[in-house]
């Protein structure tokens, strides 16, 4: 696939603060990029760059081959973490709201059948659930019918089920074509949603690939989860690190430490076995340290 966005050694200076330094990569048309990072790494800036809401310091950031302007502006679609919504307006007044200020793009029953919005048209949007307002932001960020979407933590403080449906809402924009932008904090999304992802910390990009070629590179193990009660104190002889009431192994030969528990006594009722995930990586890269 050919690319649809691509940044050069993009950098932002604030006061004091070397935001983004040195920013390199592609995104191929048609595909979901994921953009990853601790709190602090310089995300959000690189995404309010590539948004075209704050000016590099210096670097390109090209669309289909040429520096952003305004034509750039009228191919994308942003949905904010936070958007406000007019106030005392229903659902559907506030699709028709942002739909009039566009000259093309699709019908307003085209976005409800998208976004599934047609059971809450003429609720207020004060009202909406966590997952309808996001469902509608996603909407008003389709209403011009953009070549890419940007989706900044899309589904931060939704229920699982809502969450999962959001998933699939974003999984039948990106059939029809459209090519996403993705910052998250959940790797379980990044991994469902993402054909490559950008793990971003202290303003570099420390790991750049598919999710799945990224933990094939760092990690040749799995990982032996049990309740730490059930290792009868024999956690640090067996090779086990507790973490609150959980026990964890790490291992490259999951049946040699399975016959070590048994040969210990250890009953294997509550024992998970899972490969490393995105989770565990992200970990690994960034560190454990709180941030602010």
């Amino acid at each position: 696939m050919p690319d649809i966005l691509t940044v050069r050694n993009l950098k932002k200076h604030f006061p004091k603060v070397q935001a983004v330094n040195g920013v390199s990569f592609e995104v191929a048309e048609g595909s979901c990029f994921g953009l990853l990072g601790p709190n602090g790494a310089g995300k959000s800036t690189t995404v309010e760059m590539l948004e075209g809401i704050l000016k590099p310091s210096s670097g390109e950031i090209l669309f289909r081959g040429e520096p952003i302007g305004p034509r750039y502006r009228e191919r994308v679609g942003i949905q904010f973490q936070t958007t406000a919504l007019q106030d005392f307006l229903t659902v559907k007044e506030n699709l028709r709201f942002f739909h009039s200020l566009y000259e093309q793009g699709p019908s307003i029953e085209e976005l409800v059948e998208t976004c599934h919005l047609g059971e809450f048209m003429d609720r207020d949007s004060r009202k909406l659930s966590g997952g309808q307002r996001q469902r509608l932001l996603l909407a008003i960020a389709l209403v011009n019918d953009p070549d890419l979407l940007f989706l900044d933590e899309p589904t931060t403080g939704l229920d699982p089920q809502a969450r999962r449906n959001f998933w699939e809402l974003v999984q039948s924009i990106k059939a029809r074509g459209k090519t996403i932008v993705l910052t998250t904090h959940y790797m379980e999304e990044a991994y469902l949603l993402c054909d490559e992802i950008a793990i971003m910390d202290h303003g570099h990009i420390i790991a750049r690939g598919t999710p799945n070629r990224l933990l094939a590179e760092h990690f040749n193990d799995s990982v032996l989860e049990i309740p730490s009660a059930e290792l009868n104190g024999q956690a640090s002889a067996l090779g086990f690190t507790v973490r609150r009431e959980a026990a964890e192994l790490m291992t490259a030969d999951v049946n040699d430490s399975v016959r070590k528990l048994l040969d210990a006594g250890v009953s294997l009722t509550h024992l998970k076995i899972r490969p490393r995930t995105l989770e565990d990586l992200f970990i690994r890269l960034t560190g454990r340290e709180m941030r602010s």
